[in-house]
């Protein structure tokens, strides 16, 4: 008897109508016949391509996950967002074989990544000149290796057999048992991420919410600042504060006074798991900050947002 057959367990038939209905409707998909009849009726035909379409794509996810990382540390997006290149200049600047760039541009050019020019060249697909313009989407790509080794083998993950995790090691402050010892250095580089790859919601959120109905904002995990420096010209009479990891807001406090806001922003250092929040603010914000930790701590975090909040405050 193998692993699996001693490992199976027996499945709850106890099923509801809606359960029953929906599994019916699963084993028709199933049929090869009635995708061979969907497939082949004009009225259903494009359900069915639309359907085979998705499947496909989750079959080449992977590929194009890794097209899309190639393409970009590559350098490939940089030296195209300049004007159309060669086969040969751009096989130059990535120091590939022109058999393997001419390989990967064709990959490029079927997800829109590249499209091809006059006399040979390459430029920016559609998508690709999408991605140029967003600074924080390259950002978050080219740190997708680790997320890619991490993933080499899922089950494992999943079983807890792959610890520890190149990102669970990368996003220190996760696992740390004290996160607000840690140096400047080990969180540097996630600060800077989060900055670069948080622009584009900032701007959005800073611009569609009404931040100057509000007299005390306390932004908490607020990075570098690179938030509240958005929401400042919103909130013109408003108290700033930032909260993050006393390392962190260190950083925070000294990229506010780069940019000129040091009389506006406020930064204060502690762990928000452990340590009570700045009292009285109006409005709190957390800016990506919830998904990042399990239940237990999200629920330490809201209910200390809660104490620091006034009887009329909000959480954003």
């Amino acid at each position: 008897m193998s692993m699996a057959e001693t490992q199976r367990v027996t499945p709850n038939r106890s099923l509801t109508l809606q359960d029953r209905l929906r599994e019916a409707v699963a084993r028709l998909a199933a049929s090869p016949r009635l995708q061979d009849w969907i497939g082949r009726f004009p009225p259903t035909r494009p359900l069915a391509r639309h359907h085979a379409e998705g499947l496909f794509d989750l079959c080449a996810g992977f590929v194009y996950s890794q097209v899309l990382y190639a393409f970009v540390a590559a350098g490939l997006l940089d030296a195209l967002r300049d004007g159309p290149c060669s086969l040969r200049e751009l096989a130059a600047t990535a120091k590939l074989p022109e058999a393997s760039m001419k390989r990967l541009l064709r990959a490029a050019v079927g997800l829109g990544l590249a499209a091809p020019r006059s006399r040979g060249r390459f430029g920016l697909g559609l998508r690709g000149a999408a991605l140029a313009g967003n600074p924080g989407t390259v950002a978050m790509i080219q740190h997708h290796q680790m997320l890619y080794s991490d993933l080499a083998d899922p089950l494992a993950l999943l079983r807890g057999e792959a610890m520890p995790t190149q990102i669970g090691q990368y996003w220190s402050y996760v696992a740390a048992d004290r996160p607000q010892d840690l140096t400047g250095e080990a969180v540097a580089s996630y600060s800077d991420l989060m900055a670069v790859s948080q622009i584009m919601i900032a701007d959005i959120v800073a611009k569609d919410f009404p931040f100057r109905k509000y007299r005390r904002i306390l932004d908490v995990g607020g990075g570098t600042g690179s938030f509240l420096e958005r929401v400042a010209p919103h909130a013109p009479d408003s108290e700033l504060t930032l909260f993050d990891l006393p390392s962190v807001a260190q950083q925070a406090e000294e990229r506010i006074a780069r940019v000129g806001l040091s009389q506006r922003i406020r930064t204060v250092g502690g762990d928000f798991t452990a340590d009570p929040l700045p009292p009285g603010q109006d409005l709190i914000t957390l800016f990506r900050v919830v998904y990042d930790h399990n239940d237990d701590k999200a629920l330490r975090l809201l209910r200390a947002c809660r104490a620091a909040l006034g009887p009329k405050g909000a959480l954003l």
